[in-house]
């Protein structure tokens, strides 16, 4: 086991995330695997059981492990460890700190942050998610972690603290609940994935309502208000698009990485309202379409700057998604962790309305 932890921080790193002292030792002592007791879903659908040869393995490995399927979707996880990582990082997290979570998951992220000596109150509006966490914890012998059942919006329990040093929440959600924002010590902050073009990149965000863009993520929706629409929101991402031709050729050689799209993908979302993820059939990897109003066609811009495009308007959003993706060359490639947003009170929830690139 000392060997797989060893390589699972390896895993952990060489994806991009930095990992302190005391974030490297949360990640090398406590273990993952008794926090999938039932085992979970391999990317095929099938169970893998801890019997199962592949199951260590895949436990200190760097991917999501999905725990419970609703109706066809995931809607309970542990997540991708270098995500988790970046996310903790970001948190910023010191010993004695009064931390909650929304979402409780499996219960490891909360054991990770006990781990580095925080206070952790995880939340979770599923009570059978909450009962497997808690008892989960309970078997890791991890100390200074509350479980509770409780909607994610209000995260209001008997006995709440009610004040937080900091707040995480590890489900995708449309905007920040201002419940979150009036139960923040001063100085505090929220690390959550906000809604943007089909995906949930991670926000930072302060108890001003100002916030940065910390990496690309893509999560499980969370139920209720905090996935409210409002009329900044992009559309549902499509699961295909028929009748593509490519409209414009490829311009960018090499092509963009995997991180570059995303950089791409996040400055078209904040300048045009109709961008989101496409899944295309003879893709593995989702792709970034500005859609028109049918929500059925549109212009798909790949990593390679060639657009594929369909519909009645093609040479309309072909031209559109052309212009997005030069602005954004133009501008340097700005990555997303340059971006500056603003929130504003809309509806239920705090939404992203304007965005800045730092220079």
């Amino acid at each position: 086991m000392e060997d797989a932890r060893r390589h699972y921080l390896d895993l952990i790193r060489g994806d991009g995330a930095e990992l302190s002292p005391a974030l490297a030792r949360a990640f090398g002592t406590v273990p993952r695997e008794i926090f999938v007791p039932d085992g979970f879903l391999s990317r095929d659908g099938r169970r893998v059981l801890p019997a199962d040869p592949e199951f260590l393995p895949t436990v200190y490995s760097n991917d999501v492990l999905v725990t419970k399927i609703s109706d066809g979707r995931p809607v309970s996880s542990s997540s991708q460890p270098s995500l988790m990582a970046i996310m903790i990082e970001a948190l910023d997290p010191r010993p004695g700190m009064r931390i909650l979570e929304i979402g409780a998951g499996t219960g490891y992220n909360a054991a990770l942050l006990a781990a580095m000596g925080a206070m952790v109150t995880t939340v979770d509006v599923q009570p059978d998610v909450a009962d497997r966490a808690r008892s989960a914890l309970a078997r890791a012998g991890a100390s200074g972690v509350r479980v509770e059942t409780a909607d994610g919006y209000t995260a209001a329990f008997a006995g709440d603290p009610e004040r937080y040093d900091r707040i995480i929440v590890t489900v995708g959600v449309a905007g920040v609940s201002p419940h979150w924002l009036d139960r923040l010590e001063p100085g505090g902050r929220i690390i959550v994935p906000v809604e943007h073009s089909g995906t949930h990149p991670v926000l930072d965000v302060r108890t001003d309502g100002a916030a940065t863009v910390v990496c690309p993520a893509g999560f499980m929706s969370a139920a209720g208000p905090l996935t409210a629409r409002h009329r900044r929101s992009h559309p549902e991402p499509v699961l295909g698009m028929t009748g593509l031709t490519e409209t414009r050729p490829p311009c960018w050689r090499p092509e963009l990485a995997t991180l570059a799209y995303r950089n791409l993908w996040y400055a078209a979302g904040a300048w045009h309202h109709r961008v989101t993820q496409a899944a295309l059939p003879d893709r593995q990897q989702s792709c970034l379409v500005v859609l028109d109003d049918s929500g059925e066609s549109g212009a798909v811009v790949l990593a390679d700057g060639a657009i594929l495009a369909s519909g009645a308007e093609r040479d309309r959003y072909t031209a559109i998604g052309a212009a997005l993706a030069g602005r954004w060359d133009a501008l340097g490639r700005p990555p997303m962790s340059a971006w500056d947003v603003e929130l504003v009170l809309t509806g239920p929830l705090w939404t992203p309305y304007r965005w800045t690139v730092r220079r």
